[in-house]
């Protein structure tokens, strides 16, 4: 393949623009084309940085098809997995006259599992809407080929009936099963071994890296080339698969498994059940003495508690006693070797957190009420993950709209060890002087001060009754979202949509449907939110998103960089809030036809020197601190241009067509 060959094919004269008379070529897209091809047939590591609207998915799946290399494109979120299977790479294929066999693959979870599906229907107790869910699934489950939950309508994806019908690492009987050879896991697994071209998403690929527990272990060395879409996730989820954790969820589920194990495979032991309920009643006692200490925060120094360090010390024993009635009876069946098994890491894994030697790790706990979860995390992934990189065979492309801060990407390198890696970057091609503005109003107050709050609440005020609701408010904690729903409920003509209220999926889709309504959201709504059109018009983020400076893994992070010499604002908290920044703004224009309003309120954008660093990371929009301009932005619409988008595809987080 000509150095020119992918960027030909998606010119004027190519077979994009013959399939499609909408399609108008790109020169970034054609330009990030070439440059991903280059590095597959260099065999070089690249980083790619291309704004909305450049057509990055057609840019790195044209010269990967074009390479016949074996290929893995791994991407965000499940929804953007089944948009870029479905849709993107049919289209791509079609295109190009080739026909590779292509496989998607997910977690577990996203996997009906027939043996949870035949415990469920005799599980006593079940609420009568689950019952009813729990109808609707056999139904389904009589008829589907794949066994994709993501198939069955009307069900929530947060539904208490699918940890029911779904199976994890722990409770996976694996060839032991009775199902094993009608499994839908299984199935998928065996698929992906043998594609040409295999979609997953960033959690299964990191579990998998870290863990080889997802099963495509045998297809990674294989694969030649592998593409990481919306990259910019990738180093906090990379810490969290090389980390580990135990959760009161984890042991309590374990706990029900062997009462339920025991009944079927060992009902003459009545000691194991016995084992298993004493284990429920220190993890009881335990959860009641860490809901003292809600929140995050470091373990390390709570460990020393009296109270604390007593009641983990009676867990662990309760741990090693139901270990040893598992051992005694795991070949009296599957189950309970299964249940063996899962005592012996989670008390493993508990152990971990008595050692105190290891300052490579942060330890922390998260304390809800009604449960907790204790976490190890690495301060670092790059060593870990460049390792992984230097036994890997492919050539990784790591792509995404924001990698670089300012042009810059050593944040991203050092946080993933890619200082070798080739690096290219394209701007969005739309219009930002004449679609947008950037308004900041003139806030006198800092955040974490008493008047901030209500002054973004009167300044949203302000905003969106000019721009006629059709507006996000983008928060950077819950507490800030519970207190501006109320007065712009009371005060606003519009209909005002809170996160929590309903899932992402409905709030976005009644969002669009309304046509003037008001979201307010935090971090969920940040990335991975497409709303094209009149729709959207406006976005307000309250304030500068800066990880909050009590969060345990950002503590101790700090630690280490002004150990190694390092200034942890400058070279860890700085880049990171500016990268989420871009994130949030980049909500506002999905599409050329796009206008919009971004509102920034923070005041330290003006008073501090680090402001010009975030507003340098934002595309080139016109600024003002004048409300007047705003008006008159808003007062423009009626008039502006429309532009021919039957180019436009539907893909989630960017316009790629």
């Amino acid at each position: 393949m000509t150095k020119s060959a992918a960027s030909s094919l998606l010119g004027a004269e190519g077979p994009f623009a013959e399939l499609d008379p909408g399609f108008a070529p790109r020169a970034a897209q054609q330009a990030m084309a070439d440059v991903v091809a280059d590095a597959i047939a260099t065999r070089m590591h690249l980083l790619v940085e291309a704004g909305t609207g450049t057509g990055k998915t057609f840019a790195y799946l044209v010269p990967a098809l074009l390479s016949g290399q074996r290929t893995l494109v791994s991407t965000a979120t499940r929804t953007l997995q089944d948009q870029l299977f479905e849709d993107d790479l049919p289209r791509v294929c079609r295109a190009l006259g080739v026909n590779p066999e292509r496989a998607l693959l997910k977690g577990r979870a996203n996997y009906l599992c027939l043996h949870r599906l035949a415990l469920a229907r005799g599980q006593p107790g079940l609420l009568a809407e689950d019952q009813r869910r729990l109808a609707r699934i056999e139904t389904w489950a009589a008829r589907t080929g794949q066994g994709d939950i993501a198939e069955v309508t009307g069900i929530p994806e947060e539904a208490a009936i699918w940890p029911q019908v779904t199976s994890t690492v722990d409770n996976c009987l694996g060839q032991g099963c009775t199902y094993f050879d009608d499994c839908f896991v299984v199935r998928a697994r065996r698929k992906a071994a043998a594609a040409d071209i295999v979609v997953v998403n960033h959690h299964l690929l990191f579990a998998d890296m870290a863990l080889r527990e997802e099963g495509f272990g045998e297809l990674l060395p294989t694969v030649r080339v592998i593409i990481a879409d919306e990259a910019h996730q990738l180093p906090e989820l990379a810490a969290q698969a090389f980390g580990h954790s135990v959760s009161g969820r984890r042991i309590r589920d374990l706990v029900r498994d062997c009462v339920a194990a025991q009944q079927k495979e060992a009902a003459d032991m009545p000691a194991l059940v016995e084992s298993a309920r004493a284990l429920d009643r220190q993890l009881q006692a335990l959860t009641a003495i860490l809901a003292h200490y809600p929140g995050r925060r470091e373990f390390d120094p709570l460990r020393d508690e009296p109270l604390v360090a007593e009641t983990l010390s009676s867990l662990t024993e309760a741990l090693k006693a139901l270990g040893v009635q598992l051992a005694e009876a795991s070949e009296r069946g599957p189950e309970l070797e299964t249940c063996a098994l899962r005592c012996e890491e989670i008390r493993a894994r508990l152990a971990e957190f008595g050692d105190r030697d290891n300052d490579d790790w942060v330890r922390w706990l998260e304390a809800l009420p009604r449960g907790f979860g204790l976490h190890a995390t690495p301060l670092t992934v790059a060593e870990q993950f460049g390792a992984r990189l230097a036994q890997s065979a492919a050539t990784w492309v790591f792509c995404s709209a924001t990698l670089a801060v300012d042009g810059d990407f050593s944040h991203f390198r050092r946080e993933l060890g890619l200082e070798e890696a080739l690096a290219a970057s394209w701007d969005s091609p739309f219009d930002f002087a004449r679609q947008t503005l950037c308004y900041l109003p003139p806030i006198a107050v800092n955040p974490g001060d008493a008047g901030f709050l209500p002054a973004v609440v009167e300044q949203a005020l302000e905003v969106i009754t000019l721009s006629r609701g059709r507006a996000f408010l983008l928060c950077t904690s819950h507490r800030a979202l519970e207190y501006y729903a109320a007065p712009l409920r009371a005060r606003l003509p519009y209909p005002v949509l809170v996160q929590g209220e309903a899932s992402r999926a409905t709030l976005l889709s009644e969002f669009r449907r309304l046509g003037n309504a008001v979201l307010i959201g935090t971090a969920t709504f940040w990335e991975g939110v497409d709303v094209r059109g009149e729709a959207l018009s406006c976005v307000i983020i309250d304030k500068l998103p800066f990880a909050p400076p009590d969060d345990p893994v950002l503590k101790a992070r700090a630690r280490r960089l002004t150990h190694e010499g390092r200034d942890p604002f400058r070279d860890y908290q700085l880049p990171v809030a500016a990268l989420t920044l871009k994130q949030g703004a980049g909500r506002l224009i999905r599409d050329i036809n796009d206008r919009g309003v971004l509102v920034l309120c923070d005041p330290r954008l003006r008073s501090k020197g680090y402001g010009r660093t975030f507003l340098r990371a934002l595309p080139p929009m016109p600024q003002t601190r004048n409300l007047a301009d705003v008006a008159a932005f808003f007062a423009l619409e009626s008039t502006r241009p429309h532009y021919n988008t039957t180019e436009g595809e539907t893909h989630e987080q960017t316009q790629d067509w």
